[in-house]
């Protein structure tokens, strides 16, 4: 395994993506975790939610398929919440070792792709750069989600994660 494909599936610079998200009560995936100074403004779901479709999008644009950047940020979290937490986790983790597996195929990490962006409608990045901005972004949705299990008391995970 090359280190993209570790930084998207593994425990590259954190815990692996398995772990984190692992052993995750539904209640608590749903709860916005309360400091005293406010509350976290999207829930473990949102942030899940979020990743994936990004992710999604992400790995349509490396396989060809050109979807659309939203025209909001609001349409990269959920309207809706009704899929299921478990569902949605594995939704994720499916993408994830997709994901990885493109990383792995070192052939086609230079190829170009076309990557819309708002107001960029001719972006072109390479198959590694897209996978590379993929792993940046969930490493830090990623992270995210770790401080929330840490404010509700759930961290660390049963098959581990840094807990200094």
């Amino acid at each position: 395994m090359n280190e993209l494909a570790r930084a998207l599936l593994s425990n590259s610079a954190f815990a692996p993506p398995r772990n984190i998200l692992q052993a995750i009560p539904d209640e608590a995936a749903h709860q916005k975790p309360s400091t005293a100074v406010g509350s976290a403004p999207h829930s473990i779901y949102d942030e899940v939610w979020h990743m994936a479709f990004w992710q999604d999008v992400s790995l349509d644009w490396v396989q060809g398929k050109p979807s659309p950047y939203p025209a909001h940020a609001s349409e990269g979290f959920p309207a809706d919440t009704s899929e299921p937490w478990e569902g949605l986790r594995d939704r994720f983790l499916a993408g994830v070792q997709n994901a990885a597996a493109i990383a792995n195929d070192t052939e086609r990490l230079e190829q170009p792709v076309a990557c819309p962006r708002h107001n960029e409608p001719n972006r072109t990045m390479t198959v590694r750069e897209q996978l590379e901005s993929l792993a940046a972004h969930n490493a830090y949705h990623l992270g995210r989600v770790v401080l929330m299990r840490q404010l509700l008391s759930n961290w660390p995970p049963p098959d581990g994660g840094d807990s200094w």
